[in-house]
Order: structure tokens, then sequence, then C-alpha cells
């Protein structure tokens, strides 16, 4: 079996088809479905169920597709390995990160890497925390900044911010006058939440929840800033970070803290165990390990 081979097999998979995966690599249509030929006679299996418009993978296929992407994976590692051998101060770190953190944290983040380690480069992914603790796991991007808790069977988990939650309301409102409110309080109110697939939607719901009501969502936005302006619009109530305060400027907003209340915003960096961690990967963990390189509680 020649690894050249499995990778056409893969490049064919990617597209469902020879003529498209053609049109996006070098190899010509003849030569990709050669070389899927070849491979399923030295397997002996089916690698594409051929029956339909579409290729679609056999339940063989699958099994090739999965193994051969790993096997793709560490041969691409390979270059990466032997430079940091060279030298030890190059290297590249895929980052997961939600907009919320990255709007409040990630400059500070890169800022200070970039000063100890100008020669690394950061490439960022913006998600939901969700779908990065998925791509971390899958070995798509190298860390993930996200929201705690998480599964630690599967992540090394690194935490590095603990921040209490703020009530925010148009100035006018009833509560716009309280010291502090206690979240049944807010039994009544309409919600406007971060979208499905941000693990703040969830933490907000299991807060309420706890509290002992189900919140009625009004409105959901990826976007924070979007979310105060429907706030600033009278449609509803939010309940956010302390850090967005100290970057949001809307006279029409009010902040109340929260009373009696284990609300957190826990934030941590995962990275994947068992997986390769490489010496720029490494460096950028120590950020959050190492309190005199970086701290995120000014």
């Amino acid at each position: 079996m020649e690894f050249r081979d499995v990778k056409a097999f893969i490049e064919v998979a990617n597209h469902l088809g020879f003529t498209r995966a053609s049109e996006h690599s070098h190899l010509s249509q003849p030569s990709l479905s050669k070389a899927v030929k070849k491979l399923e006679e030295q397997l002996g299996v089916e690698l594409f169920d051929r029956s339909t418009r579409h290729l679609l993978l056999t339940d063989a296929g699958k099994i090739v597709y999965q193994q051969g992407q790993q096997a793709l994976a560490s041969l691409q590692a390979l270059p990466a390995l032997l430079q940091e051998l060279n030298d030890g101060t190059t290297g590249e770190i895929r980052i997961g990160i939600p907009p919320l953190i990255g709007t409040l944290f990630f400059p500070q983040i890169a800022r200070t890497f970039h000063t100890h380690y100008p020669n690394i480069k950061l490439e960022l992914f913006e998600h939901g925390a969700l779908l990065i603790e998925q791509l971390v796991e899958e070995s798509q991007i190298d860390v993930g900044i996200i929201v705690l808790p998480t599964d630690k069977s599967i992540f090394h988990t690194y935490s590095f911010i603990n921040d209490e939650f703020l009530l925010y309301i148009r100035n006018d409102h009833p509560l716009a006058n309280r010291v502090a409110v206690e979240l049944i309080e807010l039994k009544d109110e309409q919600f406007i939440l971060f979208s499905k697939g941000f693990a703040l939607h969830e933490h907000i719901i299991n807060a309420c929840t706890d509290a002992g009501f189900i919140p009625s969502v009004s409105y959901e936005s990826s976007q924070w800033d979007l979310i105060l302006e429907l706030v600033a619009s009278n449609l509803g109530i939010a309940l956010l970070p302390k850090s967005i305060a100290e970057k949001q400027n809307n006279p029409l907003i009010q902040t109340i803290p929260l009373r009696s209340t284990s609300l957190l915003w826990k934030l941590g960096v995962i990275t994947k165990k068992n997986g390769y961690h490489s010496f720029a990967l490494k460096k950028f963990i120590q950020l959050f390990t190492d309190k005199e390189l970086i701290s995120f509680e000014e």
C-alpha cells in the first residue's frame, strides 16, 4: 500500500467525486480513479458506494478514511517537529476561541505571547465553546479557550479566570435603582441570550432553573454588543460577565450585581489528552500557568 494512493482516496472522499477532487488537487481524474481502484484491490474491500449519483463512503471506506487522516496528520507534523529540533523558536498554534472571550481577552494574550515569541504564528478560529471542544478533541485545532467545566477525561484543563455575572438592563427599568437583585426576581422578564451552541446559553438557563424558574427568551445572538443594543432598545434583559461592563459605553445600559448566586463565568484553556503538544503550544499554555507572564485579574 502506497501512501499517495491513500492520499488520493482521502481527496476523493473529501469532495465526494473524482471530478471535483481533480479540480481541487494536482491529480487528474484518471490518476485518482486508478489510485482508489488500486487501494481497493490491495485491501480487498469497496471504499465507495458508486450506485448513487454522488459517491458515498462504505463502512470499510469510513474506516480507511479515518485511519488515513490520522496517518496524514502524523506525516504533516514531521516538518514542525524537525523545525523545533532546529531552532525551537518557531511554529504555529491553531486556537479556538468564542467571540466574547476573544473580544475581552485575546488582544492581551496575543500581545504578551508575541512579545516573548514573535516568530510563532497564532491562527484564530472563532466558534462557540461547544464546537471548540469538538474541534480540539478531533485535533482540528491545537488549543481552545472555553467556558468551564468540561470533560477532564478528554482534555487537559488550565483555569485562568473567574468572572461574576451582572444584570444588564435599560436605565429606566423598574429595577434600575436597585443595589442588587436576586435571580428569582427576574422570573417575569424577557431574557436576551447568546445563541444555542454557545456555552453561556445553557449556563444562564441552568442558573435560572436552579433559582426556580425557566427564563422566557425573547432574542438570541452570537454578538454581545448586539445583545446590549437589544437591551438598550427595551426588548429584554441580559445576564453577562462583569468584564463586558468595562467595554460597553451605552448610556442607556445599567448594570446591577446579582445577590446570592453562584453564577460565575469560569474560563479555561483546554488541550487534548494524549495529543501532540508542540514546543509552541507548551509555551502558549505557560501563559496561563505562570502568573509572572500575564495576569487576567487586573
